[in-house]
């Protein structure tokens, strides 16, 4: 049995009962025969499905974001707003589907030859609890926008949220088996990987279970994408504006009270700017208000689960014994968490070497612009970097160099459908959003015609 519990008052919304083999065998059949129609459907009916499909997602936001709030936490406002991206995200593919899905044409080889792009199958999508919604949205429609099927394996915490995405679909018109829910426990999930109804796996979560999710899709030598965690620095170069940095730092790192992870974890600052950003981001702090997200005036909302609140808990408290400092915050109380600040923050810390996932900003100050990359870069994570200077040229040639998936110069990392989206390293591998995102997962079919025989 699996509950779904309010992390901010600790009351059991739901309770849901595992699917039984024979349960997971007939929504994975299921799956597989409707992606042998739905591949044959014609596009602009596919494109004008995922139009209804944007338009059901605006008219329940209320309701679909009250579901959000229940199980995870997130202020209501921040959930609002997660339905919208879900719209967006949907219309955006439902305009340019049609364009990048055209064949390809290849001069000079026989007398015609071109690359299609077509479907793969069935896709396993395995997703996480801290964007219930969108996750699930920005690797499924793509997905789905391409003529492949998808089956979703959400986090037990938001099962909720799964029956309700599964709803939008289908009262928006999509088929039965286009997108569809399998609730099981983790231990289950190689057994549905290697299943013959399954072809490729997406996963988005950390990076140990990313790892074994990538050991059983290739021990049955399937696709599979990864979207994993991130120790993402925001680094203030010696000419940042303060105002700015510290803006938007707070943005980065304290929205989804930091269960992202893209949020800005390690605060990197040139020396210069050492009083003045730490006094900042502490007058923006004071103004967040923590309480019942279900409040409109909420802005900090409890983490998920009172484990994970307690596993950041020891990451603050080790770090501070091994000699960080709290400027303010700290404390918890079951799955609350206030905003903190820590600085003298250096590398060997829990909070500078591990992921954080909750309202913790690690300030390191660094001597120089080129210790600064230095230290952005002293991860074994690659999603993205932030970095704020005046010299927009000696930025674009600094973002040769980085490793990361993105590189925001003046601005916080964020996710866009126009863009591709992933990492490197324990982020993960292949790419979600944009033309790239949807070819992750079609048939790149090269066909090459001779006129004549001989």
């Amino acid at each position: 049995m699996f509950h779904s519990i309010n992390p901010y008052n600790q009351e059991i919304i739901s309770t849901w009962s595992e699917y039984d083999e024979p349960t997971v065998e007939t929504v994975l059949r299921t799956s597989q025969i409707a992606t042998q129609q739905w591949r044959t459907v014609p596009l602009r009916t596919r494109t004008t499905l995922m139009s209804a499909l944007a338009k059901q997602l605006r008219e329940g936001s209320t309701g679909l974001a009250g579901i959000i709030t229940r199980e995870m936490g997130k202020p209501i406002l921040e959930s609002l707003s997660e339905i919208e991206k879900c719209a967006w995200v949907t219309e955006y593919y439902a305009e340019n589907a049609e364009v990048m899905l055209q064949s390809e044409n290849v001069e000079g080889v026989a007398d015609r030859a071109y690359v299609r792009k077509d479907p793969l199958g069935t896709i396993l999508a395995i997703m996480p609890w801290n964007f219930p919604f969108w996750q699930v949205f920005r690797c499924a429609i793509p997905m789905i926008a391409a003529g492949n099927s998808v089956v979703l394996k959400h986090a037990p915490n938001v099962f909720g949220c799964a029956e309700a995405i599964e709803g939008v679909f289908r009262e928006a018109g999509f088929p039965n088996g286009v997108f569809a829910g399998v609730r099981v426990h983790h231990r289950n999930v190689a057994n549905i990987i290697s299943h013959h109804a399954i072809n490729a796996v997406t996963f988005t979560g950390s990076t140990t279970a990313g790892a074994v999710v990538a050991a059983a899709a290739g021990a049955s030598l399937k696709k599979s994408v990864l979207e994993l965690g991130g120790s993402n620095a925001m680094v203030a170069f010696d000419d940042a504006d303060v105002q700015s940095f510290c803006d938007d730092a707070v943005v980065a790192r304290f929205s989804n009270a930091g269960q992202s992870c893209i949020a800005a974890k390690r605060l990197i600052i040139h020396k210069k700017h050492e009083a003045d950003i730490i006094g900042g981001l502490q007058e923006r702090v004071a103004s967040l208000i923590p309480g019942d997200p279900m409040q409109k005036q909420t802005t900090l909302g409890p983490l998920a689960r009172t484990d994970l609140a307690e596993k950041l808990e020891q990451q603050v408290v080790e770090s501070i014994r091994q000699g960080a400092r709290c400027v303010v915050g700290g404390n918890r109380d079951r799955a609350l968490f206030e905003a903190t600040i820590l600085d003298n923050v250096i590398p060997s810390m829990r909070v500078f070497d591990e992921e954080t996932f909750g309202p913790v900003a690690a300030i390191t100050v660094a001597e120089s612009n080129e210790q600064a990359l230095q230290l952005a870069q002293k991860t074994p994570y690659g999603l993205g970097v932030a970095l704020y200077t005046a010299d927009i040229e000696r930025a674009e040639n600094v973002a040769v160099g980085i490793k990361d998936g993105s590189v925001f110069i003046n601005g916080i990392v964020r996710s866009d459908p126009r863009l591709p989206f992933g990492g490197t390293g324990n982020s993960g591998y292949g790419r979600e959003l944009s033309h790239f995102g949807l070819t992750e997962f079609v048939n790149l079919k090269s066909v090459i015609i001779k006129n004549q025989f001989g």
